[in-house]
């Protein structure tokens, strides 16, 4: 496997990346919506790289090395020396299109045989990312692992964009196969934050809006504890997210943020679904958390590859590159603030020298549960997918 990277900065791109033509077989792009939006974007980078699959999105800030960017734009190419990829896109025109979308992802990628992983890309608002999630392992293989993320616009929340073979959408969600014995994905994704007050049962919810906390409008609930910051919700919500209980009170591994409020029906419109008899807590986050959580991932993610390359048939790592695709939450991105690289440096230090780093700030991230199987839509963690070929 090999793999080259080229970043576009606002003065040197204006908006539009051209590359230099080259061959690969999958070409991975994070950016702005100002890079998206720019005429002939999608069609440049088919030309720079032609027969090649394409896939990225919009961000809320890009990972690059062992840095974090802005207003940037970055290509990534992939090519393998023992597999191959193919994508699969579906349309999100509205939140109830999230499942099934998902379905008809998986049953494409399924189609052809010999699928060893999965990269899931979708629109970051106007979407259900647990049912898109569901929707799509529901019709895959058992045991393939899945890693991806929800697009960014900035932190505004208004309009995110997704790369596919077809061009650029704002109601798209893209899934690209990984086939063969040779492409390889080791999965990790940590949270960093702590707990804090009671568990509060989930007595009403619908989807991702959660209605009611105990028998009380959630809204009331959370701005009790909010105290001074529930005047800046929805945008606040970001930096108190949910942590995910079940019956015993044990978290089951899942944070929930909260992306905006119905002040009507008095609920919280949460990144992922939620179910009635679950049971909620609120989190917080220092610098250090996060950071460690980072690590953490990182640790996971190389563990997991080095785990698998030792099973019976699977075969030593070849020669060539390794590949760490980081997803991080734009929730992360606010509480770290001026300390955000140190969470992808983290990362970086755990996996070493010789890995090239890619990714992006999301609006919610796809990856494994603590098995590193069972994949979840996942808000407010560091998910690392290594990509290496064996």
């Amino acid at each position: 496997m090999r793999v080259w990277q080229t970043v576009f900065v606002p003065s040197a791109a204006e908006g539009s990346p051209q590359p230099v033509q080259q061959q690969a077989d999958l070409v991975l792009v994070f950016g702005s919506i100002a890079h998206f939006d720019a005429p002939g974007f999608a069609t440049r980078l088919a030309e720079a790289f032609p027969g090649a699959v394409l896939a990225g999105c919009s961000t809320a800030g890009e990972i690059v090395g062992d840095g974090v960017l802005d207003e940037s734009c970055t290509v990534t190419a992939i090519r393998f020396d023992r597999g191959s990829v193919a994508a699969a896109e579906a349309g999100i025109a509205a939140i109830d299109d999230s499942q099934p979308a998902g379905e008809a992802l998986g049953e494409a990628l399924a189609a052809r045989p010999g699928l060893s992983g999965v990269l899931l890309f979708a629109r970051g608002v106007a979407v259900n990312g647990s049912a898109l999630i569901d929707g799509l392992v529901s019709r895959l293989p058992a045991g393939v692992p899945v890693s991806g993320g929800l697009a960014g616009d900035g932190g505004a929340f208004l309009r995110t964009l997704v790369l596919s073979p077809s061009g650029v959408s704002d109601a798209r969600a893209v899934a690209v196969g990984l086939y063969g014995d040779g492409p390889h994905l080791g999965l990790g994704s940590v949270g960093g934050w702590e707990p804090f007050g009671p568990a509060r049962k989930v007595t009403q919810a619908v989807g991702n809006l959660l209605l009611q906390l105990d028998g009380e409008p959630a809204l009331n609930v959370y701005k009790r504890y909010l105290g001074d910051y529930a005047r800046d919700l929805p945008a606040s919500g970001l930096l108190f997210p949910f942590e995910l209980l079940n019956g015993n009170h044990d978290s089951v591994g899942l944070i929930r943020t909260i992306l905006g409020i119905d002040e009507e029906a008095g609920g919280l419109i949460l990144a992922g679904t939620v179910e009635e008899g679950f049971y909620l807590r609120l989190m917080h986050a220092s610098t250090d958390g996060l950071v460690d959580g980072a690590e953490q991932a990182g640790a996971l993610a190389a563990a997991s590859t080095v785990s698998d390359a030792g099973k019976a048939g699977a075969g030593k790592a070849a020669e060539g590159d390794r590949l760490a695709l980081l997803i991080s939450c734009v929730g992360r991105k606010l509480v770290l603030g001026d300390r955000v690289e140190e969470e992808v440096q983290a990362v970086a230090d755990r996996l070493g020298a010789g890995t090239l780093l890619t990714g992006f700030y999301s609006y919610g991230e796809i990856g494994p549960m603590r098995d590193l199987v069972d994949c979840r839509l996942h808000n407010q963690t560091m998910t690392v997918a290594l990509l290496t070929e064996r």
